[in-house]
């Protein structure tokens, strides 16, 4: 039977060596593509701290909240975590596998100023 040749440089990362929980939902973080960096204040807001996160987590907070938002009232883990929308996002992910990415979320009604 032929040898198959070795996996090239960039496939070892893609296996998925633990990153340890996603600070947003808890699922393990897995290295590759699956996971995104996340500004607690966005950039253009003057924010720099960053936060790794799954990419799903990612998208659900930039869908629910303006960056206004973020920067006015969600700047941190646990305020984000306290959102009722997040936490039913929350409860919903906690079924997927780590490497999960296909969801896709509309941006909730007007957001500019909203609660």
């Amino acid at each position: 039977m032929p040898r198959l040749p070795p996996l090239p440089p960039e496939l070892p990362a893609l296996s998925g060596r633990s990153l340890g929980p996603c600070p947003l939902c808890g699922r393990e973080m897995l290295e590759g593509p699956s996971l995104e960096e996340h500004h607690l204040v966005p950039r253009s807001l003057g924010g720099r701290e960053t936060v790794t996160l799954h990419r799903v987590c990612h998208r659900r907070i930039h869908a629910e909240f303006s960056e206004r938002d973020l920067r006015d009232r969600y700047g941190t883990i646990e305020s984000l975590r306290a959102h009722p929308a997040i936490a039913a996002f929350i409860r919903w992910v906690a079924g997927r596998p780590p490497e999960f990415t296909k969801a896709t979320f509309k941006r909730q009604g007007r957001r500019r100023g909203r609660d």
